[in-house]
């Protein structure tokens, strides 16, 4: 049943996002971004320590439903507020500290938050930065599958 709820909103997110126009930068417009997929990010979660940072970088009430347990929910990427929440979370961090960042609200090719995101890390001079592809969206290559998810905050 909640996944239904899942789905449900996600088809009311998709068909307000088609009301509006795309931002320039999607995520399919970085070529070099270093991406890991649900399969590799499931084994980096069960090896030993020390295990990546995680950030959610998609809507608030997605992280709410269904989000990887350990993630921490920072804004969305297309947002001036999100990225400023990522900035001031990995201030004073090594540079070299493992971050993956999620988004999962849509497919791919069309996700306005992770591009961002990802951008303004490496500008700010972190090294290991990757972004979790997410095909088509976090329901149906991360929750569908069976991989763990966490709910509220």
């Amino acid at each position: 049943m909640q996944l239904r709820s899942y789905s449900r909103t996600l088809a009311v997110l998709v068909f307000f996002s088609a009301l509006t126009p795309l931002p320039l930068a999607c995520a399919a417009d970085s070529a070099n971004m270093k991406t890991l997929t649900p399969e590799e990010l499931v084994r980096v979660l069960q090896a030993k320590p020390p295990k990546p940072l995680l950030f959610h970088v998609g809507s608030h009430m997605f992280f709410l439903q269904a989000h990887i347990p350990g993630s921490e929910y920072l804004g969305a990427g297309a947002t001036a507020e999100g990225i400023q929440n990522l900035r001031r979370r990995v201030s004073g961090l090594p540079k070299n500290t493992p971050i993956v960042l999620y988004c999962g609200c849509c497919p791919w090719s069309h996700c306005p938050n992770a591009n961002p995101a990802y951008d303004a890390l490496l500008q700010i001079g972190f090294t290991n930065v990757k972004v979790l592809f997410i095909a088509n969206n976090f329901g149906s290559d991360w929750v569908d599958k069976g991989y763990p998810i966490a709910k509220g905050e």
